[in-house]
């Protein structure tokens, strides 16, 4: 879903750099602050020192250079990372400051700090409460700062559409150089994450050459990967490569962990697909470097799936367990960063719509209580004048408390539902299986769980795009609802990974189930997305007489399973039984299937 989508926080930084108000040459503190203000994105160093001067000067100060000397070192402390003590000094700049566009750009500053602080939530509400306030600003460059911050925003959130149509409002309205590179930046990415790149490259190398202008190469050198990510799509792998090695050492020179991060985890990727593994082995370790600094990130998911690769294709499996293990903690990490983002903009959502819908049931009510008075002094027509505005009135109670109530229902669905396959997602899947294992072991039933994950999924993803991954994971999630009863409980854990809680079946019960499964993945007929693969995957089972009852004890038995599955050659069920938990030097314990399609499946350790 937000595959190609990432933060962007020196976007944040410097889409909020823009002249101050008017500039009064006789005064050497407006000067300080005119400096100040241009090298705030440009030059920090510089910044840090012309923000001592100010506030060297500040007692000399009028109160509009007050306000403004604030300002900075709300921006200065937020940026620096001490967001807990800029944060209310911006919160308090905007509440109290006489100059509307300060307090614009006040607020605007506390979105961004709510967005560095992983503050999804409030950072929305905080926006959508200053775009109202967007068409009072005076200066242009500081309404173009507001609609760099929201489109920014929306990128964050996967609204790429929304975000779009902020920076086109940006470039309608002729900005200054900076903010057209930046806003050019965020363009290019949106409509490549909605598939409306032109076919040529013409506009991008503008923008390209823009940004350069401009000295900011941190923007260009975004954009520079969108233009390499294009080519790789239409299989110029090598044109790719070429392009982010040539500029890589200007890329490190920003210093700017995300850009870095990125950059090489691209690398990484295309030239491990290349056949070059020392080259992708080290591109991956450039991107460790800055795991610091990208932690729930995109970037760090390749990098650590890249040594996963690397390692398996030189056989050493030990380096390759490691590898996967980061790999996948790296990527729930990232999934639940993504999908905190969508909560907190379906809550943002959900709450303007009942701001919405409460405003306008007062409009309403205000409207009938105007009727009413006119009523009154109708003498002739009151009584029935005020049954039907009671009527009225209750039928919109009615209706909204109806309208409400579907909302709410919605957003349940949702929270509990994986949105791509529609089966439960890992949360709730959480929830349906502890509540079924603790009546199991109330009467005494058995349980057993089923985990699997699809082989060389990200296979089908490089090669045949998303959308057809997408499909293919569609395609898993309806093969296995047809393998479980009512009782049974199926969930996406995460990616590619599903599991089965089969509520009163035994190991073997189970095994066969997972078979089933197995089999009918073989069997999915890929012809439809107009590409041939195969679907395989491989099962970890255990069950209560294993784990007993506690779904941690058998998630983690699945799990070593299915990563025995993969280690076999994938395709193939492990099952967890007794004698693993006391394994004998030289001994097997290996259970066996019918024979299926001319092949004995072989299951255990």
């Amino acid at each position: 879903m937000f595959a190609r989508w990432k933060i962007r926080g020196l976007w944040l930084a410097i889409a909020m750099m823009v002249l101050c108000g008017p500039v009064f040459a006789a005064a050497p503190l407006d000067d300080l602050l005119v400096k100040a203000e241009v090298a705030r994105s440009s030059d920090p160093k510089l910044f840090q020192r012309l923000l001592g001067q100010i506030n060297d000067q500040s007692d000399q100060a009028t109160a509009d250079q007050k306000e403004r000397i604030t300002y900075l070192n709300a921006y200065s402390l937020i940026f620096e990372g001490r967001i807990e003590n800029g944060l209310p000094m911006a919160r308090s700049l905007a509440e109290s400051a006489k100059d509307g566009d300060i307090r614009f750009r006040a607020n605007m500053l506390m979105v961004n700090a709510y967005a560095l602080n992983r503050q999804f939530t409030e950072g929305l509400r905080q926006l959508e409460q200053v775009l109202q306030d967007l068409p009072k600003v005076r200066s242009k460059q500081i309404r173009h700062q507001g609609l760099g911050v929201a489109a920014v925003m929306n990128q964050q959130i996967g609204q790429s559409r929304q975000a779009l149509e902020y920076v086109e409002r940006i470039l309608a309205d002729v900005p200054d150089g900076r903010t057209q590179c930046l806003a050019t930046q965020v363009q290019v990415e949106a409509k490549q994450h909605l598939g409306l790149l032109p076919t040529e490259d013409g506009d991008i190398y503008k923008g390209i050459d823009q940004c350069v202008r401009q000295k900011e190469f941190a923007a260009a050198n975004f954009i520079r990967i969108a233009l390499a990510r294009k080519w790789a799509d239409l299989g110029d792998s090598e044109r790719a490569i070429s392009l982010l090695r040539k500029h890589l050492p200007e890329i490190e020179r920003t210093r700017y962990p995300h850009l870095i991060a990125e950059a090489k985890a691209f690398l990484a990727e295309l030239t491990l697909e290349k056949g070059d593994a020392a080259s992708a082995e080290l591109y991956s370790q450039g991107v460790l470097a800055q795991s610091a600094s990208v932690t729930s990130s995109l970037p760090l998911v390749k990098a650590y799936r890249t040594l996963y690769e690397v390692a398996e294709q030189r056989g050493d499996l030990q380096s390759a367990l490691r590898a996967y293990q980061s790999y996948s903690q790296a990527d729930k990490a990232y999934l639940n960063e993504v999908k905190a983002r969508e909560l907190a903009y379906q809550i943002v959502r959900q709450e303007t719509l009942q701001k919405t819908q409460q405003i306008s049931l007062l409009d309403q009510q205000n409207q009938m209580l105007q009727q009413q008075r006119q009523v009154d002094q109708l003498q002739a027509q009151n009584t029935r004048l005020i049954v039907i505005l009671l009527i009225v009135l209750v039928a919109s109670i009615g209706y909204w408390a109806f309208k409400i109530k579907r909302v709410q229902l919605s957003l349940k669905k949702m929270a509990e539902t994986d949105a791509l396959t529609g089966v439960c997602n890992r949360h709730h899947f959480t929830l349906r299986a502890e509540r079924a294992l603790a009546e199991c072991a109330r009467n005494g039933e058995q349980a057993a769980l089923i985990m699997f994950d699809l082989d060389h999924f990200k296979n089908i993803n490089d090669r045949y795009g998303h959308e057809t991954g997408d499909w293919a994971l569609k395609q898993v999630a309806e093969a296995c609802k047809g393998f479980c009863r009512r009782i049974d409980v199926l969930g996406r854990l995460g990616g590619e990974e599903f599991a089965i809680l089969m509520y009163g079946c035994d190991l073997r019960a189970a095994a066969r189930v997972a078979d089933d499964c197995r089999v009918r993945l073989a069997q999915i007929d890929t012809k439809e997305t107009g590409h041939t693969f195969a679907i395989t995957g491989s099962f970890g089972v255990t069950s209560s007489t294993m784990a007993g009852y506690s779904l941690a004890k058998l998630l983690s038995q699945a799990d070593k399973m299915l990563y025995r599955a993969k280690h076999l050659g994938r395709n193939r069920i492990c099952i967890h039984e007794p004698a693993q938990e006391h394994p004998r030097e030289g001994g097997s314990n290996v259970l066996e299937l019918p024979q299926r399609e001319g092949r004995v499946e072989q299951i255990g350790a």
